[in-house]
């Protein structure tokens, strides 16, 4: 085991190795692997350390239990008179983004195996990956207009590219969730699968990758990448930028509450 792997908190996430493939697991199942701040340290690490490792040739990324990833796990108190936006604006550019930005360039392909729910940043991940398969009770969801935010992690822009602006617009502003059938029809997943044969599809779509000429996958994914990412970095100071004027909204506030309370959120619009 490399030092980075050993460094990983199995607790939130675990890594697993097969010759030249890696797998990360989202260990929050209780919480749907909602991205706490120990989650995001250990996957920003281990996609870092998996990405400077030459001996790894594929990584996988998948959750454990019912959910891939519910997206950020809120954990705020929307009555407190803290300020929420030097936190956020934190968590963007020094953990999520990042971690997007990683998987985009790294000089390896990436897999998602998503076997249920992706919400949020959760979607947004799946999204960063070069080979999306879904489970049939997976869906897709951009929540955040839910709570009175905008979208992060680079989804504007991740989304866009795999669906056109039409269909980005409506999950985005409707956060409607999208099955797994109709992410198939709109080029969201590249396959979708039985739930019982997730794992089997994912390992043997890794193996193949992991035994590919991985120095012309990196060069394809630059190719990719310079064609139809190329402001994937403007599109994140955008982001910031939103999510941080909101955070502290009044709608935001309001959003956060009525989730927690299981009813319809009564926003501002201010």
């Amino acid at each position: 085991m490399t030092s980075w792997e050993s460094s990983i908190s199995a607790e939130v996430l675990a890594c697993h190795r097969v010759g030249g493939r890696v797998t990360l697991t989202l260990t929050r199942p209780d919480q749907l692997n909602s991205f706490d701040t120990a989650l995001q340290d250990a996957m920003r690490a281990a996609v870092d350390g998996a990405a400077a490792d030459d001996s790894v040739r594929c990584l996988v990324i998948t959750g454990r239990g019912r959910a891939f990833s519910a997206g950020a796990d809120l954990g705020i108190d929307p009555d407190s008179d803290a300020r929420l936006a030097p936190r956020t604006e934190q968590e963007l550019r020094t953990r999520y983004n990042p971690i997007i930005r990683s998987i985009r360039a790294m000089p390896k392909p990436v897999v998602a195996a998503v076997n249920g729910p992706a919400i949020g940043v959760g979607c947004a991940i799946a999204m960063a990956c070069d080979h999306v398969v879904a489970a049939r009770r997976a869906s897709f969801s951009l929540a955040f207009a839910n709570v009175g935010l905008t979208l992060d992690a680079g989804a504007s822009l991740l989304l866009g590219a795999r669906v056109g602006f039409g269909r980005a617009s409506r999950m985005a502003l409707l956060s409607e969730s999208v099955d797994a059938s109709t992410a198939l029809e709109w080029g969201m997943v590249d396959a979708v699968v039985s739930d019982d044969d997730l794992d089997a599809h994912v390992d043997a779509v890794a193996e193949k990758l992991a035994l590919g000429p991985t120095q012309a996958y990196a060069a394809t994914k630059r190719s990719l990448n310079a064609a139809l990412l190329p402001h994937l970095d403007a599109a994140f100071e955008v982001e910031v930028q939103g999510q941080t004027e909101l955070v502290d909204s009044p709608d935001f506030r309001e959003g956060v509450r009525a989730f927690t309370g299981r009813r319809r959120p009564v926003f501002y619009g201010r």
